[in-house]
């Protein structure tokens, strides 16, 4: 068995931005704050390290009240902003899924930096959802490697006796990579997010391609 755990913007779809658009929508409406939003990163971040954030930016007091008022206003305003924004299935994603799907001796997981239920509604959206069996999100963890470990968690509820080099991370930043490592996983990268090939290069993924529409040589391997 195979456990194959996949990153969602950059490395699955490009969403066009509508996450970071229904985030900063979310904070005007229940806190008026509509300042442009400078130097908060988001690749390869968890959501709720980008919430924080954004409420350290607006100076926003980061009570349990204001945190669940603006995870109700984003989720209510993301669907809207997936129709809105010009997203896309990147390329090869649909083929490799489905062939994936098919195969007995894989299983399919989420490694995301994505809140949970915005990851569904991400991949229900582009019609992926039901691909995936379980997974590790950015609800509650700052740093990567702990979703992780979350994932790796997850997983092993459902295979008990999955060991670490059974699993791949794939996905397109270098927190990624980083991540993969912490749970002894290989990693395959893809320069299909903001970060190029040359980029990711020096962070010595196990696979690092262009993208995911000619994947022949790492299903070889699996």
């Amino acid at each position: 068995m195979r456990v194959l755990l996949f990153d969602i913007d950059g490395t699955l779809i490009d969403a066009g931005g509508a996450g970071q658009a229904a985030m900063e929508k979310a904070v005007a409406i229940e806190f008026g704050e509509t300042r442009p939003v400078k130097d908060i990163p988001a690749a390869g971040r968890t959501d709720r390290a980008i919430g924080r954030d954004l409420f350290e930016y607006y100076s926003i007091p980061a009570t349990d009240e204001n945190w669940n008022r603006y995870l109700d206003t984003y989720f209510s305003l993301l669907p809207d902003s997936l129709q809105t924004k010009p997203g896309s299935v990147l390329p090869g994603v649909n083929s490799l899924i489905d062939h994936l799907s098919q195969r007995e001796d894989v299983f399919l997981g989420l490694l995301t930096g994505n809140f949970a239920r915005g990851a569904h509604l991400k991949l229900q959206h582009y019609g992926l959802h039901h691909h995936f069996q379980t997974g590790g999100y950015g609800d509650w963890h700052l740093h990567r490697d702990d979703v992780a470990r979350d994932a790796l968690k997850s997983v092993r509820e459902h295979l008990p006796e999955v060991q670490s080099e059974q699993i791949w991370v794939i996905g397109d930043t270098p927190a990624d990579v980083q991540c993969g490592r912490a749970i002894g996983a290989r990693v395959l990268a893809v320069a299909t997010g903001i970060f190029s090939a040359d980029q990711l290069a020096p962070h010595r993924p196990d696979l690092l391609l262009d993208d995911l529409s000619d994947v022949s040589g790492w299903l070889e391997q699996l």
